[in-house]
């Protein structure tokens, strides 16, 4: 029985029992203001041109922008964004504590054929009002994009969709990650061990090794994103499916050949989802180029 001179003394008990901040119970997010979503599509725009500018430089070249923002609040901000510098450094992200880090497998290696290697990574899409995330899933030899999705949040669960939607379409040697929190989580690694996927993730002074999948950001970016101001998550979602469905089966790439990834990938286009994404698959490996990890292409 709840005493009524202490109302919310059950939720003391609740949160003593499961160990949490009860302030954090009560806690409401404040909303992002506009001037910080004007400074955070600044920031996404420089970081593509520049991927190895930190808080530091960043916010040096905002006020060369005459915006005068310092580095502490150039620093949340990307953190909200989920960027971080690249460069070599010992860790190229945190993992959360507790998750499993698994050892890198690509070293050296040479990716000669479709479904030998597949790569996810996570991005920041800005809109009129606010801000997504966008995951997605490529297969490192083709450039092509097996699965996506949206969320406003960074937790597991997008990405874990992402993983069940492509490993309807095939399934890979090696899938590789960096060390983010998503991608350690069990959720997500328990899924690839059940279909006997061996897992690599980016370890010391790996620091470029997603630049196959940091190209299709700015590729998505600068041809897709910039140009629309999406009004909402359903806006996005439409006018970004029509898109990915053009990047794979339409828009050729000087490093395949000037074929496109589903030509690189040897798909047979048998239903699209509402999405626009591709149902089935049945690679055919072509003789082109082999990507290096070493030593990537400069165009995409």
């Amino acid at each position: 029985m709840v005493d009524r001179r202490h109302p919310s003394l059950s939720v003391v008990r609740q949160c003593i029992l499961l160990d949490i901040s009860r302030s954090g119970l009560y806690y409401q997010p404040k909303e992002i203001s506009e001037e910080d979503l004007a400074l955070m599509k600044l920031i996404d725009r420089q970081y593509l041109a520049t991927p190895f500018y930190g808080a530091r430089k960043i916010a040096a070249w905002l006020k060369k922008q005459e915006y005068g923002v310092n580095r502490k609040r150039v620093r949340r901000l990307m953190r909200t964004m989920g960027l971080k510098a690249i460069y070599r450094r010992p860790r190229t992200s945190q993992p959360a504590p507790g998750h499993k880090i698994y050892p890198y497998l690509l070293s050296g290696m040479k990716i000669t054929r479709p479904n030998q290697v597949w790569a996810a990574d996570i991005t920041y899409i800005p809109m009129a009002r606010g801000f997504l995330y966008l995951v997605a899933i490529i297969d490192v030899y083709s450039r092509y994009v097996l699965s996506w999705r949206l969320s406003n949040t960074l937790e597991v669960g997008f990405c874990a969709q992402a993983l069940e939607e492509a490993l309807r379409k095939g399934r890979p040697d090696i899938f590789n990650t960096d060390q983010g929190a998503q991608f350690t989580a069990e959720a997500f690694t328990q899924l690839l061990e059940q279909n006997g996927v061996r897992i690599s993730m980016d370890g010391k002074g790996r620091y470029s090794d997603n630049l196959f999948i940091e190209r299709l950001w700015r590729t998505v970016k600068y041809e897709e994103v910039y140009l629309k101001a999406y009004h909402g998550g359903i806006d996005a979602r439409v006018s970004l499916g029509e898109y990915f469905r053009f990047y794979n089966t339409e828009r050729p790439h000087q490093a395949l050949g000037y074929r496109t990834p589903a030509e690189a990938f040897g798909s047979i286009l048998v239903a699209a989802t509402s999405a626009g994404m591709i149902e089935s698959l049945t690679p055919d490996p072509l003789r082109i180029p082999e990507p290096n990890l070493n030593i990537a292409s400069i165009l995409s």
